[in-house]
């Protein structure tokens, strides 16, 4: 790019698209109790549309990833706007509930292949200061996530649950109009060599996640010993087949030789299982036991949003000055007092103490997401970043899938403050774990081994 204005209106065309799927994914938490009452589902039932969402995500991510590397990324970043764009339109008016779980499917396909062509595109056009590049995109992503559920709230208060589906077509077209103006042409892609696909491994790992979303959903009534085998021999599976084929989907072997990624990928994961829970589960509490409309839930749930923002900056010149384990620390230890501070919530209690509980939770996403992301970049060589951020991604969806389940679980059918505590109990077993994994990280200070193997 020549000039400043022309770098900044590709950031901004990138990041239109590459919002929608933090967006989509974070606005139907407001949403399930209605699509409850209009398809007569059960927590647990309409908690598929979250699972479904994100697993399409998990496996999304990285295969349209290589798409984008071997057919171009501009034709693939037009290929996800389309995606969003037909799912956005149809699923209004699903005939029924596994339609609209179909049309999320599509959507988030759709939206998984934007980050990853768009992340391509600004590395290959933006050869400096990529890492301003890189934070603005950043900011759109959690922005988008953050207030989806108050946009959401919103939306619904005025035009009912098919209007957080059409709110996408102002980014779609906006998005669209400046990629046909801002992304650089590509060359043809006939000569290049069809790219190779794990198919099995991807089903695999479809195959093993799905297992486990299913055996978590069983627990609301009973420890099914089949399920929890069949979930253990495909994760086996998966394992010594991705170890040893060449270009696996997931790199284990990777995994295992680089102990302080692979802890931090399992801290992302709790982490998120934590965040998500709350994110997913306190907008229908408030309406089911607190009797708040979608608009004051909303509100309320401005509380993590906008403090999570506030801190992110201030996270990330605290890292600079001090490395990733401090700014942690801070985060691991305000994500365990939310969490216990959860457990005093009653139907009485008032919305400003709510507001205030859901606050430090806020503080603690700030400091967590940063400081994970940072930490993992320290343990990990400069050639494998594009495959530990995409792990990294993985982790988030994975960990959004399991909160869903757990939610499934302590919601199944009546969302009750018993089951609100039983759930502030779990995250703060979970926040006791995520802060161990923190105190024994090793210092994320200085210059990292070119190994990233510490």
């Amino acid at each position: 790019m020549k000039t400043k204005r022309e770098e900044m209106l590709l950031i901004i065309t990138i990041a239109l698209g590459t919002l929608l799927n933090p967006l989509n994914s974070s606005m139907i938490a407001v949403a399930l109790s209605r699509l409850q009452e209009e398809f007569h589902l059960t927590f647990a039932d309409a908690s598929w549309l979250i699972s479904t969402y994100y697993l399409a995500s998990a496996v999304g991510q990285p295969v349209m990833g290589k798409l984008s590397d071997a057919y171009g990324r501009k034709r693939i970043f037009f290929f996800g706007l389309s995606l969003v764009a037909i799912a956005s339109m149809l699923a209004p008016f699903s005939p029924g509930f596994w339609w609209l779980i179909g049309f999320r499917v599509i959507q988030s396909l759709g939206s998984s292949a934007l980050f990853p062509a768009g992340m391509g595109i600004i590395r290959n056009v933006i050869t400096t200061r990529q890492a301003r590049a890189l934070g603005i995109l950043s900011i759109f992503s959690s922005t988008s996530a953050a207030f989806g559920p108050s946009i959401g709230g919103f939306l619904i208060h005025v035009g009912d649950w098919p209007a957080i589906f059409l709110v996408n077509f102002p980014f779609i077209l906006l998005s669209f109009l400046l990629a046909l103006k801002i992304l650089p042409s590509e060359p043809s892609t006939a000569t290049k060599p069809t790219p190779h696909m794990d198919l099995l491994g991807i089903g695999l790992f479809m195959a093993m996640i799905i297992s486990w979303i299913l055996f978590f959903l069983s627990l609301e009534r009973t420890i099914d010993g089949w399920k929890l085998l069949l979930s253990l021999i495909l994760t086996v599976l998966f394992y010594r087949y991705e170890s040893r084929i060449q270009d696996p989907f997931v790199n284990v072997q990777s995994l295992r030789q680089n102990l302080n990624a692979g802890l931090i990928y399992v801290q992302f994961i709790l982490v998120n299982i934590i965040f998500y829970s709350i994110f997913f589960g306190i907008p229908s509490y408030l309406e089911k036991v607190h009797h708040l409309d979608a608009k004051t839930i909303g509100i309320v749930m401005l509380s993590i949003a906008g403090f999570g923002i506030i801190v992110a900056p201030l996270t990330g010149r605290w890292v600079d000055r001090s490395g990733s384990k401090p700014a942690l620390l801070m985060g691991s230890i305000t994500l365990l007092l939310g969490s216990m501070l959860l457990l005093t919530l009653q139907p009485t209690s008032s919305v400003p103490w709510i507001f205030f509980v859901l606050s430090v939770l806020g503080f603690s996403n700030g400091f967590n997401n940063l400081g994970l992301q940072t930490a993992l970049y320290f343990f990990v060589p400069p050639e494998e970043t594009g495959t530990a951020s995409g792990l990294f991604m993985t982790s988030r969806y994975i960990g959004t899938i399991l909160s869903s389940s757990l939610l499934g679980i302590l919601f199944g059918k009546n969302i009750t403050a018993g089951g609100l505590h039983m759930m502030a109990l779990v995250s703060s077993v979970l926040g006791g774990v995520i802060l161990l994994l923190t105190l024994r990280m090793p210092p994320t200070r200085g210059r990292p081994a070119a190994s990233g193997n510490h």
